[in-house]
């Protein structure tokens, strides 16, 4: 089970990297949603971001607030 957490946390940690951080100057404190595959959801609000991306991203998707590190998976 340690080695599936460590590798969820290392898929969470290169997909915020990738895709989260560039927007922090001007995102900060918005959430975005990513999926496997790279595809996004940005916006202000957390439950809309997550209604859009289980529309948008349905194969599942890592949710991140851009800037403070706070994370989830959803599948």
């Amino acid at each position: 089970m340690a080695s599936a957490d460590s590798d969820l946390k290392a898929q969470g940690d290169a997909l915020y990297e990738t895709y989260a951080k560039p927007l922090e100057s001007k995102h900060w404190g918005e959430y975005i949603a990513v999926s496997q595959s790279g595809e996004t959801v940005l916006g202000a609000d957390e439950t809309e971001v997550a209604d859009k991306a289980f529309e948008k991203l349905c194969d599942g998707f890592f949710l991140f607030k851009v800037g403070p590190k706070a994370v989830w998976k959803v599948r």
